[in-house]
């Protein structure tokens, strides 16, 4: 059963009988021109042209070295497991990815609230923001398993209820992001575009698509048809580095087959004036960890 928000127009369709293509009908930058920021006037044009931007050295070394020591700690805690915040590889069972570390560690809690981070949310989202999801994700190597292509703007519509792609997600790589360990890839332009996807949202779905994902994928055609359009970029960089992308861009990543591990801290930030309703195709809300209600402004 697809629940209905009766006070709001769905204007972005999803998980129905057919896959859906259709142009973006929000804004990418919503600040006002010359509104105060860190991010400068060429760099949010080329977020607004191509959905995404890779920043330099946005943590220091010792900055980096201080979350890793946590992460660490956090993946070895067994209450996380025990509740579902930490998600396990099906093969081999080694930590995929860690969900809500804020909640429980001080150095990811301060993480959030760096002005170097949520001044970039604030600045491209034209207002104040919370923490709609913040999550870690790791592939560790030797086969640890990717993402597939999608949209995360089509998830937290669907089981979410987000209404708008008021949002946008920060990357930061806790180690270096090369091109041969699984690091991000990223159709530039494809944000502009909302892709819907075939097939109804199942009961709990969570549960099984952050380990293998099913529903909300797009198919091989519009897979195709995007790339030809918009091309494939490969994010990488350096420990400390970070990438800047929209909620609707379509992504993904491989499997990381080398001995050099992966891991990112993914922040999710959405303005306050986009916050969730009742998931728009999905019979219930997540969990909390995976869709905050909690619209409390990050400060």
């Amino acid at each position: 059963m697809t629940s209905v928000n009766e006070h709001l127009t769905d204007r972005y369709p999803t998980r129905g009988s057919s896959e859906v293509v259709m142009p973006r009908t929000d804004p990418v930058v919503w600040s006002e021109p010359g509104a105060p920021g860190p991010v400068g006037a060429a760099d949010l044009a080329r977020y607004e042209r191509e959905g995404f931007l890779c920043v330099d050295a946005l943590l220091t070394p010792a900055e980096v070295t201080d979350c890793r020591r946590e992460l660490a700690r956090l993946a070895a805690d067994p209450g996380l497991r025990a509740d579902g915040r930490a998600v396990v590889e099906p093969e081999s069972d080694a930590v995929k990815s860690i969900f809500e570390p804020h909640k429980v560690s001080a150095v990811f809690d301060d993480l959030v609230r760096d002005p170097r981070v949520v001044d970039r949310a604030r600045q491209v989202l034209g207002s104040e923001v919370y923490l709609h999801q913040f999550r870690v994700n790791m592939k560790p190597g030797f086969g640890a398993s990717g993402w597939y292509w999608h949209s995360d703007f089509e998830t937290w519509h669907a089981e979410d209820g987000l209404p708008a792609p008021r949002t946008l997600s920060l990357s930061l790589a806790l180690t270096d992001n090369e091109d041969t360990n699984g690091s991000l890839m990223i159709m530039p332009g494809s944000h502009k575009t909302f892709l819907g996807c075939a097939g109804a949202t199942p009961e709990d779905n969570y549960k099984t698509s952050l380990q293998n994902q099913g529903a909300g994928l797009p198919s091989d055609a519009a897979v195709a048809r995007f790339a030809g359009e918009q091309g494939i970029r490969l994010c990488t960089g350096a420990a400390g580095s970070a990438v800047m992308f929209d909620s609707n861009c379509m992504h993904g990543s491989s499997d990381n087959i080398t001995p050099f591990p992966r891991c990112n801290a993914f922040i999710v930030f959405n303005s306050v004036h986009n916050t969730t309703v009742e998931p728009f195709a999905a019979p219930a809300r997540r969990p909390e960890y995976l869709g905050s209600r909690d619209f409390t402004p990050v400060r």
